[in-house]
Formats: C-alpha cells, structure tokens, sequence
C-alpha cells in the first residue's frame, strides 16, 4: 500500500474519535526517517489511546501492521512506525508543546 494511502487512512481513524486538528505532513524530501508524519490529538489520555487504537484497526483492516508502537500505556504522546509512514498521536499539551507542524514546518501538507 502507498504511503499516502496509509497516511489518509491514519488520518480518516482519527478524525472518527474526534481527533483535533488532523494534519499528514509530506516530509520525504526533508526527512530520512519516513515519507509522511500524521498528527492527531486528543484532549485526554483515554482519547489519545482510542485515536492510536483506531489508526492500528483501520490499517491492520487493510493488512497493514505496525513496526514499532511506543508510548500507548502513558496515552500521552503515542508514535505508531509504519516505516513510511509515522503517526504521532499526542495529548493535545504535547501537541502544544512540541509544535511538530512548526518544526517541519518546510513539509508539503496532505
């Protein structure tokens, strides 16, 4: 599967839990970790870990698994590694904090 593909779909699980402010970031020609970032946030620990759980289901639907997830039990900033595509599901005080989209703020928005 592509990773815009992925990306939408990340994107479409987590505007189903009412994730605020969904963003996917192009970053393939400024980054060499992934091809796109999606940002997602929730406003408590509880809807950050339902948001991650949506994206996972969405993609494994699709059979599309995960490399590598950190961060779900504290349900404050959790990344979901699907290789070429990173989901950054963060409380909405990280989002704040580390103002990722300001950050790449040279990547190209989906």
């Amino acid at each position: 599967m592509e990773a815009i593909t992925k990306a939408l779909l990340a994107k479409d699980a987590g505007e189903d839990k009412k994730a605020l402010n969904p963003v996917a970031l192009d970053v393939s020609g400024i980054s060499r970790v992934t091809d796109i970032y999606v940002i997602l946030s929730g406003n408590t620990e509880i809807q950050v870990q339902a948001i991650a759980e949506a994206v996972k289901q969405k993609l494994e639907a699709q059979n599309v698994n995960y490399i590598r997830r950190e961060g779900y039990s504290e349900g404050r900033w959790v990344l979901l590694d699907y290789g070429d595509v990173v989901v950054h599901v963060m409380h909405r005080e990280e989002r704040e904090f580390y103002d990722l989209e300001r950050l790449w703020g040279d990547a190209v928005i989906i």
